[in-house]
């Protein structure tokens, strides 16, 4: 797990803005079908997903309808 951070100038410290977790792994793939893609804090996280086609989030692989490979979870 990793997160964002940024801040304004030198003086203020870092925030965080933003929580990644990877899911696939070269030596680990996780597949899920357009149905069984989980949500991440109930809609308000992102679920980053590779397709045949492209790389698209879970609102978008759930409407084509296609099975992907779970990349990463962001929220």
């Amino acid at each position: 797990m990793g997160n964002l951070q940024y801040r304004r100038n030198r003086k203020i410290p870092y925030r965080n803005f933003l929580n990644l977790k990877r899911i696939s792994r070269p030596g680990l793939r996780i597949y899920s079908n357009s149905q069984r893609i989980p949500r991440i804090l109930g809609g308000m996280g992102i679920v980053i997903l590779s397709t045949s086609r492209s790389i698209t989030t879970d609102q978008e692989a759930r409407l084509e309808g296609i099975d992907e490979e779970i990349l990463c979870y962001i929220w």
